[in-house]
């Protein structure tokens, strides 16, 4: 595979510091996880081999997160003087009988703990014990290190096209080691250094954040009787603003009211042809399949209960990247309402496509980098209480992200599947797709206080991709 440009900027950017900040409330945890399937046990060594060679190429693998000088600036990344990758990959193994659903407990479980802050913020468990003698892998990744498509990127890194490749990479290849990486960047040091590079950074983003209008549209925010002496542009920016990070009403859901910190993982998975048949005859994408599946099986789950719904809130990351770069995050919150209720699916898939399409041109995407930066520098507490009020206004939460068409393998394992866990972020639950070699699979993460049975919602989505299937 080709080597790709890495994204590993020395300081996180303000929104990846946001995201650092707010979850000192573990409901806005920005974690996100991964279940690999494997037909067989992946071979550790080979593993611990390919991993060691990563964090190499890859400086954000070996490094830890050092706070800013007074949160005027964004934390910084700095070389971990005490990394070990064998802290990071390990291998575990699943009672005698387990099934899949043990599987699927255990990486939520490892999912949830929360990192060790003062270390590189991933880790990978090897799992074996699986029925049929399969094996499977268990990823989770801190969200400021990278979001998925920089993940899946990532994952290069480790992926062979074969399950015996040879060569450098494969099972005869000599130990690695990261005794080599050298001392590495340590960052600005003392406090006369830290303050300099504090005040140039801030420099820097004040002036950057006046060239993009976030200065012109945070004045509009705080005073709106100036409205009138901003041009037609910065209004419709701020409106755009307050439609995508200042919503005032709650979640529309009158089940989904309560958030927790109890989880459960599904799975659930559509096959790809099927999908592209729907959105050739529709005249869509896989993400609006996608998400109006989501919508329909949202919607059946509330009928179910007894609470039918018209519409509900949904979070959704637009992706911003637009080279073939690896790691780093590259996209945008976005939050839409979703029809839940039409009976027709075609009419159902229409009206989705429509809506996210108005999202996606929404100009608030342009400023929001910057308005994080203005956030950041809130107290801890104000910070955090405004997070939460804005993920209250939320039912649930989606993400789709592209993977490989074709088969591929990990230290000697043919991937089977990949099931993914998104952040909640204080969301009923999260549904992420990532594709694999002609399928749709998608993780569902539940809050279960919120959302009751989390089965009866796994069965619901799968339901409704199933009538969109059969009405193409």
């Amino acid at each position: 595979m080709a080597q790709r440009e890495v994204r590993s900027d020395r300081r996180m950017s303000d929104l990846e510091a946001l995201m650092w900040n707010i979850e000192k409330d573990p409901h806005l945890s920005s974690t996100f996880a991964n279940v690999t399937l494997l037909d067989r046990p992946a071979d550790l060594a080979r593993f611990r081999r390919r991993m060691a060679a990563a964090v190499v190429t890859i400086p954000r693998l070996r490094q830890r997160v050092v706070g800013g000088f007074g949160r005027l600036a964004p934390p910084q990344w700095q070389d971990d003087p005490n990394f070990d990758v064998d802290f990071h990959v390990r291998r575990d193994g699943l009672p005698s009988g387990a099934t899949d659903r043990d599987l699927f407990d255990f990486a939520t479980r490892y999912w949830q703990a929360p990192f060790d802050r003062s270390r590189p913020l991933w880790a990978f468990t090897l799992v074996d014990g699986l029925p049929g003698g399969r094996g499977a892998i268990v990823q989770k990744m801190h969200h400021t290190i990278t979001d998925g498509v920089g993940g899946v990127r990532m994952s290069e890194q480790f992926i062979d096209l074969e399950r015996d490749p040879g060569g450098a990479d494969g099972p005869a290849s000599g130990d690695e080691s990261t005794d080599d990486l050298g001392p590495g960047d340590p960052g600005p040091t003392g406090l006369l250094a830290t303050l300099a590079d504090t005040a140039s950074h801030v420099a820097r983003r004040t002036a950057g954040a006046a060239q993009r209008g976030v200065a012109e549209t945070a004045g509009v925010l705080t005073h709106p009787t100036s409205w009138g002496s901003v041009g037609a542009a910065g209004v419709e920016t701020t409106r755009s603003v307050v439609r995508q990070a200042v919503i005032t009403d709650r979640a529309h859901s009158p089940l989904w009211t309560d958030r927790t910190l109890r989880r459960r993982m599904e799975v659930l998975s559509v096959a790809m042809d099927d999908a592209k048949r729907v959105t050739k005859a529709l005249g869509g994408s896989i993400n609006d399949f996608f998400v109006t599946g989501a919508a329909r099986g949202a919607g059946a789950y509330h009928v179910a209960m007894g609470h039918p719904v018209d519409e509900l809130r949904m979070a959704m990351p637009v992706s911003t990247r637009s080279d073939r770069s690896s790691g780093g995050n590259a996209f945008a919150p976005s939050r839409v309402l979703v029809p839940v209720a039409i009976d027709d699916p075609v009419q159902h898939f229409a009206e989705v496509r429509e809506r996210l399409d108005r999202t996606k041109a929404e100009r608030a995407f342009s400023v929001l980098e910057g308005l994080a930066g203005l956030m950041n520098v809130l107290p801890t507490s104000v910070l955090v209480r405004a997070a939460r009020a804005q993920t209250e206004t939320v039912d649930f939460t989606t993400s789709n992200v592209r993977g490989a068409p074709l088969p591929l393998y990990i230290a000697g394992g043919r991937i089977e599947a990949n099931y993914p866990l998104g952040p909640l972020a204080g969301t009923a639950f999260n549904l992420t797709l990532l594709s694999y070699d002609g399928a749709l699979n998608m993780g569902l993460a539940v809050d279960t206080g919120a959302v009751g049975d989390a089965a009866l919602l796994r069965d619901c989505l799968a339901q409704a991709y199933a009538e969109l299937i059969a009405a193409a």
